[in-house]
């Protein structure tokens, strides 16, 4: 029997670790095929893993640890950081777990942290650092606009620009509204709620609406930037795979003296017309490789949403590769069976 112990600071750290009614402890022994027990004594607490491949118990050992430096910097264990934490050991990406940090974005006004979840964000954010513009494509829960607004705010309080401008694609997603009443920002309002969403969570409904009537913060379709030069500022475009490639190409000539811009989309829920490219696909293959601009490509292992999430974007992808594979065998019996026609044609004559 092979035997790891990890030392906890408190048992409320122990608690934290096994989780609810040990919720937590019981999916770490399913995962790696140990038992963990805890043990209490007058030096303080301790995890005790057991399993008989040394290898395994090794592995839930990495996984206790994590989750005990997460535990001192959280005050709850999520679902989701707990699976994250058990697919990358499992895939055996304990030195890149490890190389997460804990480096803080910004504060929300109810004092949370707000810092990258996964290694996947983490390159995210640092890619928006060191490059002038960045494409993050990639699916739904994986925090795309959230931590480019969190960078934006961030960029604003520190003065390195003087104004945020976030913009949308007003572009029905698959839904025909009809008439909105109201004037133009009530009429516009609905595409760019999860934009106003973030900017709340980040300064509180008080500061932002201070910022919105000096200008510092702008929200606006992504029509309105024709014509602008935009300098000093932080840039969004959200939702951009609903964008056209000359709306793509105009909203990144946009680009002024010391702004930064962050393009961000999903690629599978397009909104455009069935036949119309997405400017977010075109962009990502023209500016491959150019000086500057990042392209950031998520994966379903960085949904920080519910878990079902991940398994939904898992079954849609399954689904999209096995009709795929499906319409190339189709093709491939009809070609067969045009040549085998074509054969006995000619045999025949």
């Amino acid at each position: 029997m092979n035997r790891r112990i990890i030392r906890m600071e408190s048992t409320g750290a122990t608690a934290k670790i096994f989780g609810s009614f040990d919720a937590n402890a019981r999916r770490i022994e399913k995962q790696f095929s140990v038992t963990l027990r805890n043990r209490e004594t007058e030096a303080g607490d301790s995890i005790i893993i057991e399993g008989e491949d040394e290898a395994l118990v090794d592995s839930a050992a990495s996984c206790v640890s994590y989750l005990h430096n997460l535990a001192s910097k959280t005050e709850v264990i999520t679902d989701q950081s707990l699976q994250y934490a058990l697919d990358m050991i499992s895939a055996g990406e304990e030195k890149e777990l490890a190389s997460l940090g804990d480096s803080c974005i910004c504060i929300t006004t109810r004092g949370k942290p707000v810092k990258p979840k996964t290694l996947g964000q983490q390159q995210y954010v640092e890619s928006i650092r060191k490059n002038t513009i960045v494409l993050g494509v990639g699916p739904a829960g994986t925090g795309k606009t959230f931590l480019a607004v969190a960078m934006a705010v961030k960029a604003l309080r520190d003065k390195q620009v003087t104004r945020i401008i976030l913009t949308r694609p007003a572009i029905e997603a698959g839904e025909k509204l009809g008439f909105l009443p109201g004037d133009l920002q009530s009429k516009i309002d609905p595409y760019l709620r999860p934009l106003y969403d973030a900017l709340y969570e980040m300064l509180g409904a008080e500061t932002y609406q201070k910022l919105i009537e000096k200008g510092t913060i702008e929200i606006a379709p992504l029509a309105y930037m024709r014509g602008r030069t935009l300098d000093d500022s932080f840039i969004i475009l959200d939702e951009a795979q609903n964008a056209t490639p000359e709306q793509m190409k105009m909203f990144l000539t946009r680009l002024g003296f010391n702004s930064k811009a962050v393009v961000t989309g999903d690629l599978t829920q397009t909104d455009l017309p069935k036949g119309q490219k997405s400017g977010l696909s075109t962009a990502v293959k023209i500016l491959e490789g150019i000086d500057d601009i990042g392209i950031h490509h998520f994966n379903e292992r960085d949904v920080v949403r519910h878990r079902l999430v991940q398994k939904i974007i898992q079954a849609y992808e399954k689904y999209d590769r096995d009709l795929a594979r499906r319409e190339s065998e189709r093709r491939a019996a009809n070609e067969k069976k045009l040549r085998a026609e074509r054969t006995e044609s000619k045999t025949a004559k």
